[in-house]
């Protein structure tokens, strides 16, 4: 009954008071509707269906916000909780479907990323309360942070111009997104990530101001909105610039270490100019990386064969040579199996070939045969999944199933997948630890199923139908994995699929081509597939109110 109550109040608190009213908290119905908004409170999936919280969920919310926000972690709504969320901060969330207590999250990322180097911006609505060329310069100011440490470059275009990447401008209140502003020192902007062109708006109800520690300071905040504009998400590092909380104005303001990890993952380290060498000197240059070969491709099947799985690294066999080439060409985006392993690193299997995948596409020197480098590992894979708790990584093949310690076949296997994952059919279609809850799933045709580590599968509940799964292809998959992100990703055909564990539902921007999104082939900036404009939060967040409705009536 507790639970209900609270689902009602919130409704309420949500309905009422819009976005928060400046995130006033002070009281735990505000406190749980800020929860809600930002991510930490969401519907969470039950044994055999989607439950709302408990007091022990709330209490776990609690002590998430506590732990990002650097406080004493008493799972209590205390003042100093309240205090923190009422602070002026970004009004993207913090979670997006993170939810793990015991995860550190340090710089984190989106799920999508621009795929040019050379990025266009335009401001299309300017603030009365600055000069235009002081908003224009700390506009550039804020981008050279990031430019100055990555391989990016922005130019200010025309606020005419469609064709601009980024666009930009300031509004207050209701101002077309559906999201709207709550007046000062509550949200005081927000931005979308590459995969919706990293629109970035600014509440003009702040009094925005430059150079100065009194209002809010433009640099501060502008710089802050750019990082998820590219692709960054909120960091639980209290210095870093991607910390989600206003800090006040910071003289020669810089990127944190944190900060910068977090941007050349995505986009690499900045370039070194060469300086131009006299004419009768040859000039030494760095020689571009090669075009991918991209021979005519045919759709990988999956005969019936074996098993297969793996683990965390220890002594990894030497690099073989390179294959690429010979094998599929890297622009089908078709997969047979994707799996991250020990170390970070992510790999996708198609047909007898592999591939390193980085956050910019292909590493150099692939695709390369499966056979020569994990030995014993047959071609044409049904499933992999990379095990956390273990570090070991295992793949399946018909009714087998393999374990590796990064790229080292274990003694014993391949084994039977029903003496390993008792209930687990065979001849899978995709296994993946799910981000949500940090379960072992299983897919085949259109079922899943839900593996517990140690009672393993609930036969009287599972399989249950793929159609649950919001979203997602509800014929089948052919391949699932959670990325270095926490975000659980599914592939089908030339598409892949981001699961919002928030919202119960896929991410609004998905599908994408995977061979844009993941393989860094050319086709567009971001990789959208069939791309429409996505509902923003405020939208997502009476959908789940709607949801929770409907349970509460049934």
């Amino acid at each position: 009954m507790e639970s209900v109550v609270w689902i009602f109040t919130l409704i309420l608190a949500l309905q009422c008071g819009g976005a928060l009213g400046g995130n006033n908290v002070t009281d735990m119905e505000n406190g749980m509707a800020y929860m809600h908004r930002y991510g930490y409170v969401g519907m969470v999936r039950a044994d055999n269906d989607i439950t709302m919280m408990d007091s022990d969920q709330t209490r776990q919310a609690i002590l998430m916000f506590q732990r990002f926000a650097n406080l004493n972690m008493t799972g209590e709504m205390d003042e100093a909780t309240m205090e923190m969320m009422s602070r002026p901060r970004c009004g993207v969330p913090d979670m997006n479907g993170t939810n793990s207590l015991a995860r550190r999250r340090r710089y984190a990322l989106l799920g999508s990323r621009w795929t040019i180097q050379d990025i266009t911006y335009r401001i299309t609505g300017y603030t009365q309360k600055l000069p235009q060329d002081d908003v224009d310069n700390d506009i550039k100011a804020a981008f050279d942070l990031w430019s100055e440490n990555s391989n990016l470059k922005f130019t200010k275009v025309d606020p005419s111009d469609n064709a601009a990447h980024i666009t930009m401008f300031f509004a207050a209140g209701d101002h077309g997104d559906q999201d709207p502003f709550d007046g000062s020192a509550g949200v005081l902007a927000h931005a979308l990530p590459p995969i919706a062109r990293g629109e970035t708006h600014f509440d003009d109800d702040e009094t925005w101001t430059v150079r100065t520690f009194s209002g809010i300071n433009l640099l501060q905040v502008a710089a802050h909105e750019f990082g998820h504009a590219l692709g960054l998400g909120h960091s639980d590092v209290e210095e870093a610039l991607m910390a989600p909380f206003y800090a006040g104005y910071k003289e020669n303001l810089q990127l944190h270490a944190d900060d910068i990890r977090g941007i050349q993952i995505l986009y690499g380290m900045p370039q070194i100019d060469r300086p131009v060498l006299p004419a009768a000197v040859p000039q030494v240059t760095t020689l571009p990386r090669p075009p991918p070969v991209t021979p005519t491709v045919r759709a990988a099947t999956k005969p019936p064969a074996t098993g297969s799985a793996t683990q965390r690294p220890t002594t990894p066999t030497a690099a073989p040579a390179s294959d690429a080439g010979q094998g599929p060409g890297n622009c089908d985006g078709r997969v047979d199996a994707i799996t991250q392993s020990a170390g970070g690193k992510t790999y996708a299997f198609r047909g007898e070939y592999f591939w390193e995948l980085t956050t910019t596409g292909v590493a150099p020197g692939y695709p390369k045969k499966i056979s020569g480098t994990w030995t014993g590992l047959p071609g044409y894979l049904n499933g992999a999944l990379y095990r956390r708790e273990d570090g070991k990584t295992y793949f399946f093949k018909g009714s087998l199933y393999w374990r590796f310690s990064g790229l080292v076949a274990d003694a014993g296997y391949p084994k039977p997948i029903r003496e390993g994952f008792t209930g687990v059919p065979d001849n899978i279609d995709a296994a993946f630890q799910w981000s949500g809850n940090g379960k072992i799933y299983f897919t085949k045709g259109n079922k899943y199923y839900r593996y517990d580590w140690e009672t393993g599968m609930n036969s009287a509940l599972y399989p249950q139908s793929l159609a649950r799964w919001t979203g997602l292809p509800s014929d089948r998959v052919d391949a699932a994995f959670q990325w270095i992100n926490g975000k659980t990703y599914f592939f089908k055909g030339p598409k892949c699929w981001l699961f919002n564990d928030f919202m119960m539902q896929v991410d609004a921007f998905y599908p994408q081509y995977t061979s844009t999104a993941w393989f860094g082939c050319k086709g567009g900036q971001t990789g959208r597939a069939d791309w429409t404009k996505g509902q923003p939060i405020i939208v997502l967040l009476f959908l789940i109110i709607f949801q929770m409705s409907v349970m509460l009536l049934a």
